[in-house]
Protein backbone atom coordinates (compact mmCIF):
# COMPACT_ATOMS: atom_id res chain seq x y z
CA UNK A 1 0.00 0.00 0.00
CA UNK A 2 1.17 3.46 -0.65
CA UNK A 3 2.23 5.31 2.36
CA UNK A 4 -0.97 7.63 3.36
CA UNK A 5 1.66 10.28 4.18
CA UNK A 6 3.26 10.80 0.51
CA UNK A 7 -0.30 10.92 -0.63
CA UNK A 8 -1.31 13.79 1.44
CA UNK A 9 2.34 15.25 0.43
CA UNK A 10 1.25 14.18 -2.99
CA UNK A 11 -1.97 16.39 -3.45
CA UNK A 12 -0.57 19.30 -1.25
CA UNK A 13 2.73 19.70 -3.86
CA UNK A 14 -0.40 19.74 -6.52
CA UNK A 15 -2.76 22.04 -4.57
CA UNK A 16 0.53 24.17 -4.08
CA UNK A 17 1.87 23.98 -8.23
CA UNK A 18 -2.49 24.94 -9.03
CA UNK A 19 -2.00 27.98 -7.01
CA UNK A 20 1.18 29.43 -8.39
CA UNK A 21 -0.29 28.20 -12.22
CA UNK A 22 -0.56 30.92 -14.58
CA UNK A 23 -3.78 30.76 -16.56
CA UNK A 24 -4.57 31.70 -20.47
CA UNK A 25 -7.44 31.61 -22.35
CA UNK A 26 -8.49 31.19 -25.90
CA UNK A 27 -11.28 31.40 -26.93
CA UNK A 28 -13.21 29.80 -30.23
CA UNK A 29 -15.62 31.45 -32.57
CA UNK A 30 -17.49 30.20 -34.81
CA UNK A 31 -20.45 30.67 -37.50
CA UNK A 32 -23.79 28.52 -35.93
CA UNK A 33 -25.29 27.96 -38.81
CA UNK A 34 -22.51 27.83 -41.22
CA UNK A 35 -23.88 26.04 -44.12
CA UNK A 36 -19.96 24.49 -44.91
CA UNK A 37 -19.91 22.10 -42.03
CA UNK A 38 -23.69 20.73 -43.39
CA UNK A 39 -22.78 17.15 -43.47
CA UNK A 40 -24.05 16.61 -46.76
CA UNK A 41 -21.45 19.05 -48.05
CA UNK A 42 -18.57 17.53 -45.72
CA UNK A 43 -19.07 14.61 -47.52
CA UNK A 44 -18.58 15.56 -51.19
CA UNK A 45 -15.33 16.75 -50.01
CA UNK A 46 -15.25 19.77 -52.34
CA UNK A 47 -11.75 21.85 -52.41
CA UNK A 48 -10.97 25.03 -49.92
CA UNK A 49 -14.18 23.45 -47.39
CA UNK A 50 -13.91 22.95 -43.78
CA UNK A 51 -14.05 19.58 -42.64
CA UNK A 52 -15.86 20.03 -39.00
CA UNK A 53 -15.48 22.69 -36.46
CA UNK A 54 -12.04 24.46 -35.79
CA UNK A 55 -12.13 23.78 -32.13
CA UNK A 56 -10.85 20.06 -32.77
CA UNK A 57 -7.82 21.63 -34.08
CA UNK A 58 -7.07 24.36 -31.28
CA UNK A 59 -7.66 21.02 -28.85
CA UNK A 60 -5.02 18.88 -30.58
CA UNK A 61 -2.18 22.03 -30.46
CA UNK A 62 -3.18 22.35 -26.68
CA UNK A 63 -2.35 18.56 -26.04
CA UNK A 64 0.35 18.61 -28.41
CA UNK A 65 2.20 21.10 -25.92
CA UNK A 66 0.98 20.04 -22.50
CA UNK A 67 4.61 19.16 -21.66
CA UNK A 68 6.03 22.83 -22.39
CA UNK A 69 2.95 24.37 -20.36
CA UNK A 70 3.06 22.00 -17.57
CA UNK A 71 6.86 22.86 -17.22
CA UNK A 72 6.30 26.31 -17.18
CA UNK A 73 2.85 26.15 -14.82
CA UNK A 74 0.54 27.44 -17.10
CA UNK A 75 -2.91 26.39 -17.85
CA UNK A 76 -5.09 26.89 -20.87
CA UNK A 77 -8.14 26.37 -20.98
CA UNK A 78 -10.22 26.46 -24.47
CA UNK A 79 -14.00 28.05 -24.51
CA UNK A 80 -16.11 27.34 -27.68
CA UNK A 81 -19.24 29.71 -28.67
CA UNK A 82 -21.30 29.52 -31.79
CA UNK A 83 -23.03 32.81 -33.07
CA UNK A 84 -25.57 33.38 -35.65
CA UNK A 85 -24.75 37.49 -36.55
CA UNK A 86 -21.83 39.49 -37.10
CA UNK A 87 -23.30 41.76 -33.92
CA UNK A 88 -23.74 38.60 -31.66
CA UNK A 89 -19.63 37.98 -33.10
CA UNK A 90 -18.58 41.75 -31.90
CA UNK A 91 -20.05 41.11 -28.59
CA UNK A 92 -18.42 37.59 -27.58
CA UNK A 93 -15.21 39.12 -28.56
CA UNK A 94 -15.64 41.95 -26.15
CA UNK A 95 -16.95 39.60 -23.38
CA UNK A 96 -13.65 37.70 -24.07
CA UNK A 97 -11.57 40.64 -23.79
CA UNK A 98 -13.11 42.16 -21.17
CA UNK A 99 -12.84 38.73 -19.27
CA UNK A 100 -8.94 38.55 -19.88
CA UNK A 101 -9.20 35.67 -22.81
CA UNK A 102 -5.44 36.14 -24.37
CA UNK A 103 -6.64 35.29 -27.72
CA UNK A 104 -9.59 34.59 -29.93
CA UNK A 105 -9.43 32.46 -33.06
CA UNK A 106 -12.20 33.34 -35.43
CA UNK A 107 -13.65 30.82 -38.42
CA UNK A 108 -16.14 33.43 -39.33
CA UNK A 109 -17.00 34.89 -42.90
CA UNK A 110 -15.23 38.17 -43.90
CA UNK A 111 -17.95 40.63 -43.25
CA UNK A 112 -18.05 39.27 -39.28
CA UNK A 113 -14.54 39.32 -38.95
CA UNK A 114 -14.34 42.83 -40.00
CA UNK A 115 -17.08 43.53 -37.54
CA UNK A 116 -15.65 41.92 -34.45
CA UNK A 117 -12.00 43.43 -35.07
CA UNK A 118 -12.16 46.58 -34.19
CA UNK A 119 -11.52 47.74 -30.49
CA UNK A 120 -11.10 44.37 -28.86
CA UNK A 121 -7.49 45.03 -28.27
CA UNK A 122 -6.96 40.70 -27.69
CA UNK A 123 -5.27 39.48 -30.64
CA UNK A 124 -7.76 37.81 -33.29
CA UNK A 125 -6.99 34.98 -35.67
CA UNK A 126 -8.68 34.89 -38.81
CA UNK A 127 -8.24 30.66 -39.64
CA UNK A 128 -12.01 30.98 -41.78
CA UNK A 129 -11.94 33.58 -44.13
CA UNK A 130 -9.46 33.78 -47.43
CA UNK A 131 -10.74 37.46 -48.87
CA UNK A 132 -8.75 40.35 -49.01
CA UNK A 133 -11.53 42.35 -47.24
CA UNK A 134 -10.50 41.46 -43.80
CA UNK A 135 -6.73 42.02 -44.77
CA UNK A 136 -6.86 44.89 -46.56
CA UNK A 137 -10.22 47.12 -45.45
CA UNK A 138 -9.86 46.02 -41.52
CA UNK A 139 -6.05 46.76 -41.04
CA UNK A 140 -5.65 46.25 -37.44
CA UNK A 141 -2.30 45.27 -35.32
CA UNK A 142 -4.54 43.05 -33.18
CA UNK A 143 -5.58 40.98 -36.26
CA UNK A 144 -3.49 37.75 -37.43
CA UNK A 145 -4.32 35.62 -40.63
CA UNK A 146 -3.13 31.87 -40.70
CA UNK A 147 -5.41 30.90 -43.83
CA UNK A 148 -4.25 31.50 -47.45
CA UNK A 149 -6.03 34.50 -49.38
CA UNK A 150 -7.20 33.45 -52.85
CA UNK A 151 -4.46 35.58 -54.11
CA UNK A 152 -1.76 33.31 -52.56
CA UNK A 153 -3.63 29.95 -54.24
CA UNK A 154 -3.96 32.00 -57.12
CA UNK A 155 -0.55 32.89 -56.99
CA UNK A 156 0.76 29.83 -56.75
CA UNK A 157 -1.25 28.39 -59.45
CA UNK A 158 0.11 30.71 -61.64
CA UNK A 159 4.16 30.13 -60.65
CA UNK A 160 3.46 26.26 -61.15
CA UNK A 161 2.01 26.91 -64.82
CA UNK A 162 5.34 28.90 -65.27
CA UNK A 163 7.30 26.64 -63.87
CA UNK A 164 6.24 24.06 -66.39
CA UNK A 165 5.65 25.85 -69.38
CA UNK A 166 1.92 25.63 -69.49
CA UNK A 167 1.33 29.55 -70.37
CA UNK A 168 -1.52 29.73 -72.60
CA UNK A 169 -4.33 29.50 -69.98
CA UNK A 170 -8.14 29.09 -70.95
CA UNK A 171 -10.42 30.93 -68.01
CA UNK A 172 -13.64 29.36 -66.73
CA UNK A 173 -15.62 31.41 -64.01
CA UNK A 174 -18.59 30.66 -62.97
CA UNK A 175 -21.85 33.50 -62.66
CA UNK A 176 -21.82 34.42 -58.53
CA UNK A 177 -20.65 37.51 -57.21
CA UNK A 178 -17.90 35.12 -55.27
CA UNK A 179 -16.77 33.71 -58.69
CA UNK A 180 -16.57 37.21 -60.17
CA UNK A 181 -13.92 39.33 -57.29
CA UNK A 182 -11.71 35.53 -57.38
CA UNK A 183 -11.84 35.98 -61.30
CA UNK A 184 -10.12 39.13 -60.77
CA UNK A 185 -7.64 37.94 -58.22
CA UNK A 186 -6.86 34.64 -61.20
CA UNK A 187 -6.54 37.58 -63.46
CA UNK A 188 -4.04 39.94 -61.36
CA UNK A 189 -1.80 36.70 -61.01
CA UNK A 190 -1.75 35.19 -64.60
CA UNK A 191 -0.82 39.23 -65.63
CA UNK A 192 1.85 38.71 -62.90
CA UNK A 193 3.81 35.76 -63.53
CA UNK A 194 3.59 36.20 -67.89
CA UNK A 195 0.87 33.86 -68.46
CA UNK A 196 -1.32 34.23 -71.54
CA UNK A 197 -5.23 34.36 -71.48
CA UNK A 198 -6.35 32.32 -74.27
CA UNK A 199 -10.07 33.08 -73.62
CA UNK A 200 -11.83 33.91 -70.28
CA UNK A 201 -15.61 32.57 -70.79
CA UNK A 202 -18.24 31.83 -68.42
CA UNK A 203 -20.16 28.80 -67.04
CA UNK A 204 -23.55 28.43 -65.77
CA UNK A 205 -25.11 24.95 -64.25
CA UNK A 206 -28.24 24.81 -65.99
CA UNK A 207 -31.37 22.38 -67.19
CA UNK A 208 -32.24 25.02 -70.12
CA UNK A 209 -31.54 23.92 -73.45
CA UNK A 210 -31.39 27.45 -74.08
CA UNK A 211 -27.91 27.43 -72.37
CA UNK A 212 -26.34 24.22 -72.60
CA UNK A 213 -22.96 25.96 -74.20
CA UNK A 214 -22.64 27.69 -71.06
CA UNK A 215 -23.02 24.36 -69.14
CA UNK A 216 -21.67 21.90 -71.34
CA UNK A 217 -17.62 20.91 -70.69
CA UNK A 218 -16.78 20.08 -74.04
CA UNK A 219 -18.62 23.10 -75.88
CA UNK A 220 -16.97 25.27 -73.33
CA UNK A 221 -13.93 23.86 -74.20
CA UNK A 222 -14.02 23.37 -77.62
CA UNK A 223 -12.28 25.38 -80.55
CA UNK A 224 -14.72 28.25 -79.97
CA UNK A 225 -13.24 28.93 -76.80
CA UNK A 226 -10.12 30.11 -78.50
CA UNK A 227 -7.92 27.81 -80.16
CA UNK A 228 -5.05 26.09 -78.43
CA UNK A 229 -4.75 26.22 -74.88
CA UNK A 230 -1.94 24.39 -71.83
CA UNK A 231 -4.20 24.19 -68.96
CA UNK A 232 -8.04 25.05 -68.32
CA UNK A 233 -8.17 27.62 -65.09
CA UNK A 234 -11.39 26.75 -63.36
CA UNK A 235 -13.12 29.18 -60.64
CA UNK A 236 -16.30 27.71 -59.16
CA UNK A 237 -16.97 28.66 -55.66
CA UNK A 238 -19.76 26.39 -54.90
CA UNK A 239 -17.80 23.81 -56.53
CA UNK A 240 -19.98 21.20 -58.34
CA UNK A 241 -19.15 22.46 -61.53
CA UNK A 242 -15.53 22.22 -61.39
CA UNK A 243 -15.53 18.54 -59.94
CA UNK A 244 -16.80 17.56 -63.01
CA UNK A 245 -14.69 19.23 -65.60
CA UNK A 246 -11.06 17.18 -65.26
CA UNK A 247 -10.84 14.38 -68.12
CA UNK A 248 -14.12 16.48 -69.98
CA UNK A 249 -12.65 18.64 -71.68
CA UNK A 250 -12.03 18.68 -75.44
CA UNK A 251 -8.41 19.24 -75.92
CA UNK A 252 -6.45 16.90 -73.66
CA UNK A 253 -5.43 19.15 -70.57
CA UNK A 254 -4.73 19.80 -67.58
CA UNK A 255 -7.47 21.39 -65.08
CA UNK A 256 -6.46 23.53 -62.11
CA UNK A 257 -8.00 25.89 -60.10
CA UNK A 258 -11.09 24.56 -58.49
CA UNK A 259 -10.64 20.83 -59.30
CA UNK A 260 -7.82 18.92 -60.98
CA UNK A 261 -4.56 20.59 -59.30
CA UNK A 262 -5.65 22.61 -56.57
CA UNK A 263 -3.03 25.17 -54.03
CA UNK A 264 -4.14 24.36 -50.12
CA UNK A 265 -2.35 25.26 -46.87
CA UNK A 266 -2.22 21.55 -46.07
CA UNK A 267 -3.04 18.31 -47.43
CA UNK A 268 -3.67 15.51 -45.68
CA UNK A 269 -1.05 13.13 -47.61
CA UNK A 270 1.96 15.25 -47.65
CA UNK A 271 4.41 12.87 -47.18
CA UNK A 272 7.43 15.45 -45.87
CA UNK A 273 9.00 17.27 -43.25
CA UNK A 274 6.94 15.35 -40.36
CA UNK A 275 3.65 16.40 -42.13
CA UNK A 276 2.53 12.76 -42.20
CA UNK A 277 2.33 12.50 -37.71
CA UNK A 278 0.86 15.75 -38.00
CA UNK A 279 -1.65 14.56 -40.37
CA UNK A 280 -1.91 10.76 -38.23
CA UNK A 281 -2.44 12.61 -35.11
CA UNK A 282 -4.99 15.15 -36.23
CA UNK A 283 -7.22 12.28 -37.81
CA UNK A 284 -6.88 9.88 -34.64
CA UNK A 285 -8.01 12.59 -32.45
CA UNK A 286 -10.76 14.39 -34.59
CA UNK A 287 -11.69 11.11 -36.74
CA UNK A 288 -11.65 12.90 -40.05
CA UNK A 289 -8.51 14.02 -42.44
CA UNK A 290 -6.99 17.35 -41.83
CA UNK A 291 -8.39 20.61 -43.91
CA UNK A 292 -6.42 23.92 -44.66
CA UNK A 293 -9.03 25.50 -42.26
CA UNK A 294 -8.08 23.05 -39.72
CA UNK A 295 -4.36 23.72 -40.32
CA UNK A 296 -4.86 27.19 -40.04
CA UNK A 297 -6.50 26.64 -36.48
CA UNK A 298 -3.96 24.80 -35.28
CA UNK A 299 -1.18 26.89 -36.39
CA UNK A 300 -2.66 30.30 -34.92
CA UNK A 301 -3.09 28.37 -31.62
CA UNK A 302 0.71 27.05 -31.85
CA UNK A 303 1.53 30.86 -32.44
CA UNK A 304 -0.30 31.77 -29.11
CA UNK A 305 1.04 29.12 -27.35
CA UNK A 306 4.88 29.54 -28.64
CA UNK A 307 4.21 33.33 -27.78
CA UNK A 308 3.19 32.72 -23.71
CA UNK A 309 6.08 30.07 -23.53
CA UNK A 310 8.75 32.10 -25.09
CA UNK A 311 7.66 34.93 -23.33
CA UNK A 312 8.13 33.70 -19.68
CA UNK A 313 5.66 35.45 -17.81
CA UNK A 314 1.80 35.44 -16.99
CA UNK A 315 0.30 35.74 -20.60
CA UNK A 316 -1.92 38.85 -21.23
CA UNK A 317 -3.08 39.86 -24.35
CA UNK A 318 -0.90 42.95 -24.69
CA UNK A 319 2.24 40.74 -23.68
CA UNK A 320 1.36 38.42 -26.10
CA UNK A 321 0.48 40.64 -28.71
CA UNK A 322 4.26 41.92 -28.74
CA UNK A 323 5.40 38.83 -28.86
CA UNK A 324 3.36 38.12 -31.77
CA UNK A 325 4.54 40.94 -33.80
CA UNK A 326 8.29 40.43 -33.03
CA UNK A 327 10.00 41.06 -36.35
CA UNK A 328 11.98 37.43 -35.36
CA UNK A 329 9.23 35.62 -34.06
CA UNK A 330 8.89 32.33 -36.37
CA UNK A 331 6.88 28.96 -36.50
CA UNK A 332 7.41 25.54 -37.25
CA UNK A 333 4.09 24.77 -39.90
CA UNK A 334 5.44 21.24 -41.04
CA UNK A 335 6.05 22.61 -44.37
CA UNK A 336 10.10 22.65 -44.38
CA UNK A 337 10.37 26.00 -44.05
CA UNK A 338 9.94 28.38 -41.00
CA UNK A 339 6.58 30.78 -40.94
CA UNK A 340 6.18 33.84 -40.08
CA UNK A 341 3.25 37.26 -39.88
CA UNK A 342 3.93 39.76 -42.79
CA UNK A 343 4.54 43.16 -41.19
CA UNK A 344 2.08 44.87 -43.28
CA UNK A 345 -1.14 43.11 -43.21
CA UNK A 346 -0.11 40.44 -40.66
CA UNK A 347 -0.58 36.96 -42.87
CA UNK A 348 1.39 34.32 -42.27
CA UNK A 349 3.80 33.79 -45.01
CA UNK A 350 3.61 30.01 -45.84
CA UNK A 351 4.64 27.58 -49.07
CA UNK A 352 1.20 25.97 -51.00
CA UNK A 353 0.87 22.74 -51.12
CA UNK A 354 -0.19 21.80 -54.74
CA UNK A 355 -2.83 18.60 -54.85
CA UNK A 356 -5.05 16.67 -57.15
CA UNK A 357 -6.15 15.22 -53.88
CA UNK A 358 -4.54 12.28 -54.37
CA UNK A 359 -1.02 13.43 -53.40
CA UNK A 360 0.96 16.78 -53.57
CA UNK A 361 2.14 17.44 -56.96
CA UNK A 362 4.20 20.42 -55.84
CA UNK A 363 4.81 23.40 -53.91
CA UNK A 364 4.87 26.89 -54.00
CA UNK A 365 7.23 29.20 -54.22
CA UNK A 366 8.55 27.31 -57.27
CA UNK A 367 12.03 27.16 -57.59
CA UNK A 368 13.58 30.34 -59.73
CA UNK A 369 10.93 32.67 -58.55
CA UNK A 370 12.47 35.28 -56.85
CA UNK A 371 12.14 38.10 -54.72
CA UNK A 372 14.74 41.24 -52.60
CA UNK A 373 13.60 39.96 -49.30
CA UNK A 374 11.62 36.72 -48.55
CA UNK A 375 10.52 34.16 -51.48
CA UNK A 376 7.40 33.56 -49.71
CA UNK A 377 5.94 36.73 -50.44
CA UNK A 378 5.52 35.90 -54.00
CA UNK A 379 2.45 34.36 -52.78
CA UNK A 380 -0.03 36.78 -51.95
CA UNK A 381 -0.39 40.86 -51.56
CA UNK A 382 3.01 42.56 -51.34
CA UNK A 383 4.44 45.23 -48.64
CA UNK A 384 4.47 47.65 -51.79
CA UNK A 385 1.03 46.71 -53.38
CA UNK A 386 -1.08 46.61 -49.73
CA UNK A 387 -2.97 48.79 -48.47
CA UNK A 388 -2.97 47.73 -44.65
CA UNK A 389 0.11 49.37 -42.94
CA UNK A 390 -0.13 47.61 -39.35
CA UNK A 391 3.72 48.05 -38.60
CA UNK A 392 5.51 50.67 -39.46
Amino acid sequence: MIDRRILIGWAAWLFAAGASAASLTIGVLQRADDQRRDPQRVALAYPFQPGGSAAAAVQMAVKESQFQLDAAKLLVSIEMREVHSADEARGSVQQWARAGAGAVVLDLPSAWVVSAAPGAGVPLFNVGDSTEGARQQTCLPHLFHTLPTERMRADAIAQTLLARRWQRVLVLHGPSTDDASRLAVVQAAIKRFGLKPVAVRPFKRSADPRERDLSNPLLLTGAAAGGEYDAVWVIDSDGEFARGLPYRTALPRPVVGDAGLVAEAWAPHFDRYGAPQLAHRFAKAAQRPMTSNDWAAYIATKAVLQAALEDGATPTASRLLKSLTRPDFTLDGFKGVRLSFRGWDHQLRQPMLLTDGVGVIATAPVEGVMHPKNVLDTLGTDAAESACKVAP
